[in-house]
């Protein structure tokens, strides 16, 4: 399998043509439709763009998929959601520099409606599957990314996070999820859901292309692989693993040296970034009518609009004090790790329960909030395992640290055996 810098390479120098490299992975997305990842394929746009190609650039033919939140100038713009029918009227800024750097965007791919949920099963459409098993999800709301990746149709795909989105789908599909630090790719052109927590990241099957695509896309330095320390979470909450995760988890942590270090707050630090997403969701959302949002999603707004203006300000100013001391842990360590996700994938029909799937959400979502908190560096990688997949998170000071962090650990660890292509 060819990584990213090798498919750019090949088309700068004749070797690879981005017109095949575009009829592949249109093909490979039909033929992988029962997953539900892709929701608009912009067949003769890429066709158009590949045969037009002036063979430049970091991702010169690489094909993409973009997250249905993102506009894309002609576009679809439904943010998943039978609410919404519009056309992108320009590119977001993550699309133009997806264009600069040579990429081609074959479409859009599937998104938990306006991003606002973490298990990718409520969109207009319907769930999107998980390649490993069509009955499980794929988490979200990255959904549509990370099982597109997963099952090989595309190498790159683009998403969001604002509390776990592009890595909790990374890690129940078994591919790479970088949510960079914030604004290192700006979110203009992304429908917000909580301006102060929403980062764009990216997508792909190993760590190493992970790094490559965001060098290609926000100027990451190339990243030197040195041996790094590490700091174990000690906080109890993270570990609260199912037995599945429990035995990857436990496998990965003896082939590793490890310094326990002690998290803020699990408690404190999940509240505060609820208090900070819910207002500002319902701010983005007043003027919109949500009779045709998707139930899990109404509910999600009417919980919302129950925070108190107080409880905003007041995660405002907690927001600040928790950053100072996860900056404080990371002065002692390189990188923090956790479990990305306690659980493996749960199955599709567990977020269909009368609470909107509450538990499910909880074990999902329950180790991701921190880094959007706190706005640092944090991917997730795939752990070696023999069955549904399993994620381990990295969370770092910078965006360098957690690209060379992520790729030592993927050689230390080795990548996840089986594939899904």
């Amino acid at each position: 399998m060819r990584t990213l810098e090798e498919t750019a390479a090949g088309v700068r120098d004749g070797s690879l043509d981005p017109v095949e490299l575009v009829e592949g992975a249109l093909a490979r997305a039909a033929d992988a439709a029962e997953l539900n990842a892709v929701v608009h394929l912009d067949v003769e746009g890429a066709r158009k763009t590949a045969a037009a190609h002036d063979r430049t650039g970091a991702l010169a033919g690489v094909p993409v998929l973009v997250k249905e939140i993102v506009e894309v100038e002609d576009l679809p713009y439904r943010c998943g959601s039978a609410s919404m029918d519009e056309v992108g009227r320009e590119d977001a800024e993550v699309v133009r520099r997806l264009r600069a750097a040579g990429a081609i965007i074959i479409g859009l791919s599937h998104t938990h409606e306006f991003a606002y949920g973490c298990t990718g099963t409520s969109n207009r459409v319907g769930p999107c599957r998980n390649p490993h098993d069509l009955s499980r999800m794929t988490g979200g709301s990255s959904s549509g990314s990370a099982a597109a990746v997963a099952a090989g149709v595309v190498p790159l795909a683009i998403g969001t996070d604002t509390a776990g989105s592009v890595r909790i789908p990374a890690a129940l599909c078994g591919i790479v999820g970088f949510k960079p630090s914030y604004n290192t790719i700006p979110c203009d052109g992304v429908f917000p859901l909580s301006q102060s927590l929403d980062h764009v990241g990216v997508l792909t099957r190993t760590a190493a292309d992970a790094a490559y695509a965001l060098s290609a896309l926000a100027d990451l330095p190339p990243v030197e692989v040195t041996t790094p320390r590490l700091g174990l979470a000690t906080n109890p909450e993270y570990f609260q693993l199912t037995p599945e995760a429990r035995g990857a988890w436990s496998a990965a942590l003896e082939a590793l040296d490890l310094v326990e270090v002690q998290l803020p707050d699990w408690s404190h630090s999940f509240t505060t970034a609820a208090n900070l997403q819910g207002p500002e969701a319902v701010a983005n959302h007043s003027a919109r009518s949500h009779d045709r949002y998707q139930p899990d999603v109404q509910q999600r707004l009417r919980e919302a609009s129950a925070v108190q203006p107080a409880d905003y300000t007041r995660a405002q100013e907690d927001a600040v004090a928790i950053t100072r001391q996860l900056d404080d842990v990371l002065q002692q360590v390189d990188a923090v790790l956790t479990p990305t996700v306690l659980t493996t994938a749960p199955l599709i029909t567990e977020a269909a329960t009368a609470d909107g799937g509450l538990e499910v959400r909880k074990q999902v979502l329950n180790n991701t909030r921190l880094a959007n908190l706190t706005r640092n560096a944090a991917v997730s990688i795939p752990l070696p395992t023999d069955g549904l997949p399993v994620g381990l998170q990295v969370i770092a000071a910078s965006n360098e640290k957690a690209a060379a962090i992520a790729c030592w650990l993927s050689d230390k660890l080795g990548d996840r055996p089986d594939s899904t292509s």
